[in-house]
């Protein structure tokens, strides 16, 4: 997991991942064409992500496509975010339930 957050600690790599994440399966020609940024750099990037398991790759023919893997950032989620989200939510739902209880009730 270690991997992951390094790998998403830079906004470039964030920049690719978004770029993926709305055109699947591009090639490293593709992505280049689209940032502001050399194709040695993109290339070193998408070498980090893979890496941390944040894109996968498959060859068609001579082409390398790139695309996202989205598990990792869900397992993140889901390890970190998730559940601190959930007493949060909790508390909010008991409140509500609270809030909206009549006078008299026994909840």
């Amino acid at each position: 997991m270690d991997d992951v957050f390094k790998a998403l600690a830079d906004p470039s790599r964030r920049e690719l991942l978004d770029r993926l994440r709305i055109e699947n399966g591009q090639t490293l020609g593709d992505l280049c064409r689209r940032l502001d940024m050399t194709r040695q750099a993109v290339s070193k990037h998408l070498a980090v992500l893979e890496a941390a398991n944040l894109v996968a790759v498959v060859w068609q023919g001579r082409e390398k496509l790139h695309y996202l893997n989205p598990v990792p950032i869900h397992e993140i989620a889901e390890r970190w975010i998730g559940k601190f989200e959930r007493s949060r939510l909790d508390a909010l739902a008991d409140l509500k339930r609270a809030l909206e209880a009549k006078p008299g009730d026994d909840e």
